[in-house]
């Protein structure tokens, strides 16, 4: 349990309140608290794992096109 709660807070943009809500929701009672100094103590360590399996970037990326409403026409951007 300790694992799935860090895992989702490095994955998603949670909260550890949110996440002991879920926890309990799970039937394991903790502190927000406790939530913290489990992502402060496994993060690294999970970090350290994970990083030689992520595929390398080259740093280049690009935004898609959007519209938007300027004067009550929409235009491409």
């Amino acid at each position: 349990m300790i694992l799935w709660a860090v895992c989702w807070y490095l994955m998603f943009p949670v909260s550890h309140r949110d996440l002991a809500l879920m926890l309990a929701d799970r039937g394991v009672e903790v502190a927000h608290t406790t939530v913290f100094r489990w992502v402060q103590t496994f993060a690294p360590e999970i970090e350290k794992r994970l990083r030689p399996h992520l595929r390398l970037s080259n740093g280049s990326w690009r935004v898609d096109g959007t519209y938007v409403r300027v004067k009550g026409r929409w235009k491409y951007l």
